[in-house]
């Protein structure tokens, strides 16, 4: 018996001439409902127990058949997993969020994991194999063990009398990155494209920091003509209007400016991820 859960994070786009903001999520897959009542038996165990290694080992045999690459252990999806399996035992009960959590991105990304997709399964069986089975008998489960997407893993398990209750959470991880190292990475694509880049980062980075659509403190002498700041999990390119902006020829310099990331403002959940700022002149 068990859920599946599902969620994909995009980004939040800010410009002086146009406010444009995406959905940072899709809406939630769930299952049926299923409620269970357990005795509990003596708590968590430990991280990467023999039964939570078989669970990640049968996940990674079913990738492996499907031609698919194994998942890595991910300490922090692990951590997420547990304070969310832990919960499942209180409860008694199969759910994905209770009352008063946070929902799979918020806890993730306070437990330190970094993603652009996130998804998790949870379940009630006698073994790590049973409850792989009912996984892989389930098509959303399925879907989400054999996500291409994916590549990172965590797995709590909470014995309880007769079986254990199973949360396993999947990602697509993102390399965790300084605000410095977000401001060189995208720097050099703004350099790629003919503009020089300005030392002075200080207002683009506090843009970068402020909520709506406020563009106050810019500071400086010099007052961009064009500014914009977005978040995303992939700072490998830039937006479709920051190239936009760039190839009009309009703009000879840039600054750029990085900040943490912050959740959307229609008061989404925060998802781990970058969120930068740049200036045009």
């Amino acid at each position: 018996m068990n859920h599946c859960w599902m969620k994909f994070a995009g980004f939040v786009l800010r410009t002086n001439e146009a406010h444009i903001s995406k959905s940072r999520y899709r809406v939630p897959l769930f299952v049926l409902t299923l409620m269970l009542v357990f005795g509990l038996g003596n708590g968590v165990l430990r991280a990467q127990s023999p039964e939570e290694q078989k669970l990640v080992e049968l996940a990674n045999q079913s990738r492996s058949e499907a031609g698919l690459k194994p998942l890595q252990w991910d300490a922090a999806l692990a951590e997420a997993a547990r304070v969310h399996a832990a919960l499942v035992a209180s409860q008694g009960q199969l759910s994905h969020q209770y009352g008063g959590e946070q929902d799979l991105p918020e806890r993730a990304a306070k437990a330190g994991a970094h993603f652009s997709l996130i998804e998790e399964n949870i379940a009630a069986g006698p073994s790590p194999f049973q409850i792989h089975q009912e996984w892989m008998h389930s098509q959303s489960h399925h879907d989400n063990i054999l996500n291409a997407k994916i590549n990172r893993i965590g797995v709590a398990l909470i014995p309880y009398k007769g079986g254990m209750y199973a949360v396993a959470d999947y990602a697509q991880g993102v390399d965790s990155q300084t605000n410095e190292q977000v401001e060189a990475s995208v720097g050099k694509l703004v350099q790629e494209r003919g503009l020089t880049l300005i030392s002075d980062s200080a207002g683009a980075r506090y843009y970068c920091a402020q909520e709506g659509n406020s563009s106050g403190g810019t500071g400086g002498e010099m007052k961009p003509k064009f500014l914009m700041r977005w978040q995303s999990a992939d700072i490998a390119k830039l937006p479709p209007q920051m190239e936009d902006a760039i190839k009009s020829g309009k703009f000879k310099q840039a600054s750029v400016g990085a900040c943490e990331p912050k959740g959307n403002d229609g008061g989404g959940p925060v998802f781990s991820g970058y969120r930068v700022a740049v200036f045009l002149y």
